[in-house]
């Protein structure tokens, strides 16, 4: 009897002290400071876009891909037309500009999801656009009235 006794001493102390062990060696991110993480955080805030989607003009896509059978050359290429004057803002993945954009579009063509980004590639880099000026995006040109 005694030695039951010894035996579930030793694995209490056992589980005390590996319980007390695990504690010591973990530090909570909060007490860490803040050193400019790069990577992307699922509940991080983006920017408000620039470009205000919602006025553009989608007739170059809404009148080039049409189902049902979508043709990727005509979708893409038409895409590319709307979207290259935009791609610095779109690929500025610390806005909204991506999903903004692609909400309209969607909005107005009622394509179904993901046809662009699954039919329309270029390659690992995306899709390859000509060198354009720069955009002003309508509520710059708003506040430069």
């Amino acid at each position: 009897m005694e030695r039951i006794w010894f035996f579930s001493y030793l694995a209490i102390l056992f589980l005390l002290v590996a319980s007390t062990a695990s504690l010591s060696t973990s530090i909570s991110d909060g007490v860490l400071p803040s050193l400019g993480s790069t990577s992307r955080n699922l509940l991080q805030m983006k920017k408000a876009c620039p470009i205000n989607f919602e006025f553009q003009n989608y007739t170059i896509i809404t009148s080039q891909c049409k189902g049902p059978q979508y043709p990727a050359d005509c979708c893409c290429a038409a895409f590319k037309k709307f979207a290259c004057p935009f791609a610095k803002q779109i690929n500025d993945l610390t806005t909204d500009c991506a999903s903004t954009m692609f909400s309209y579009i969607n909005l107005y063509g009622k394509y179904p999801p993901g046809l662009f980004a699954n039919e329309c590639r270029e390659g690992k880099g995306g899709l390859k656009c000509p060198a354009s000026p720069p955009v002003v995006s309508a509520t710059a040109n708003t506040n430069a009235n």
